[in-house]
């Protein structure tokens, strides 16, 4: 019996757990289908303002991770779905052939009470007692281990019931992915197509080599100074803090009690922190790494490049001060804020909305997005995130799957 009661809290543990799963797998898939939707509406307008980009190329290239993504997370539900339709079927197996024993036995107390069915009989069973008590306890055991028997037959009836029907209804979600999955048979087609379109957009671009060298020297320019002028804001504000607690400790940062409490739910926030764009897609990655075209070339990007729509608003990450902003030809308007020991750099800005020394909540705005609209009409936000003197990989600080918002 004890094993009974613990199949049927394993099952109930099952239940549960599988919708949670089921839920953040479906919500997965969700975001990867609008993160490729929003991509190829940034791929429509480049095309439509250019033959040939390098910015085509990057969204490019972002859908197609995406969408490898999604096959992968299609995948990884109907593995989920055969795993927990397998543990259903071996749990019904078991709570069968328990019930068969309890079914047997249960005939057999049955049968055992016919034989005995007449009063005298109950009479000869009383007498046969040691003592009065002892008859009636006896008649009172068989009571309640009869009554026991059956409810707990109808028990099992009732769990093998649910489980069964569990199971329908996972092989029905089955079918479903499974239909699903062969949808996404026909988007690997189109993946087959989107990498031939980048081999064509290559070849376009293998006309311009020579103007896309040229170009990537001044962007490293551009950054390099960008780089510059964000660590001399950043060690201004060392020394600033340092001078405030007249602390000449080797501590970077000397921060106040409210600081280093703004930077502690910062670092709780890793991986959750909201985008600075309410849409957007990365295009460019942090780090050192091949130039997506130019062979033999590396790049190194101090960020991440957020690709978005023209007029897109850019949003804080999180509580902090405006430690500084600044323009540099090339990389338009920049603004950092500090959040305690930690900061977030905004880049390529239009216009800004706050000033330095503003406190800044959570989401709320502070500039517009710069659109080129006499190349490629690309918008792309450049972000950092730095600790102290140290870049990050805001890839791991910005919420996952959530496309900006």
């Amino acid at each position: 019996m004890k094993s009974v009661v613990l199949i049927f809290v394993f099952t109930l543990f099952i239940i549960c757990s599988f919708g949670q799963t089921k839920y953040e797998l479906e919500k997965k898939r969700r975001n990867s289908l609008k993160e490729i939707e929003f991509t190829n509406k940034l791929i429509n307008i480049t095309a439509k303002n250019k033959k040939y980009s390098l910015n085509k190329v990057l969204l490019i290239n972002s859908k197609i991770k995406t969408r490898k993504n999604l096959i992968k997370s299609i995948n990884d539900e109907i593995d989920y779905l055969n795993n927990n339709i397998n543990t259903f079927n071996e749990i019904i197996i078991t709570l069968e052939k328990d019930l068969k024993t309890l079914k047997n036995e249960y005939a057999k107390l049955i049968y055992y009470s016919y034989l005995h069915r007449n009063k005298y009989d109950k009479i000869m069973f009383l007498l046969a007692s040691d003592n009065f008590n002892t008859a009636f306890k006896r008649i009172k055991y068989l009571q309640q281990y009869s009554n026991f028997r059956m409810n707990q037959a109808n028990k099992i009836e009732e769990t093998k019931k649910e489980i069964s029907d569990k199971v329908i209804e996972l092989e029905l979600l089955k079918s479903e992915k499974s239909s699903l999955l062969n949808e996404e048979k026909l988007e690997t087609q189109k993946l087959s197509v989107e990498k031939i379109e980048k081999n064509r957009e290559f070849r376009l671009l293998a006309a311009k080599e020579r103007d896309l060298k040229l170009k990537l020297k001044k962007q490293n320019d551009i950054a390099n100074r960008l780089q510059k002028e964000i660590t001399r804001i950043i060690e201004k504000e060392a020394r600033l803090a340092a001078a405030k607690h007249k602390n000449n400790t080797k501590s970077f940062f000397q921060l106040t009690p409210e600081e280093a409490l703004i930077a502690d739910i910062f670092v709780k926030n890793r991986s959750k922190l909201p985008w600075p764009t309410e849409r957007g897609v990365i295009t460019g990655d942090f780090g050192e790494q091949p130039h997506p075209f130019l062979k033999g070339i590396k790049i190194n990007n101090g960020g991440v490049d957020i690709s978005t729509t023209e007029g897109a608003i850019v949003r804080a990450i999180f509580d902090g001060t405006v430690s500084g902003i600044f323009a540099i030809p090339g990389a338009h308007k920049t603004i950092i804020i500090r959040h305690g020991n930690y900061l977030s750099v905004y880049s390529n800005l239009k216009n800004v909305t706050v000033a330095q020394g503003d406190k800044v909540k959570t989401k709320q705005t502070i500039g517009v997005v710069y659109t080129e609209k006499e190349k490629d009409h690309k918008t792309v936000l450049q972000f950092q995130i730095w600790k102290e003197d140290q870049k990050l990989n805001p890839a791991y600080w910005l919420a996952k799957g959530q496309n900006g918002k």
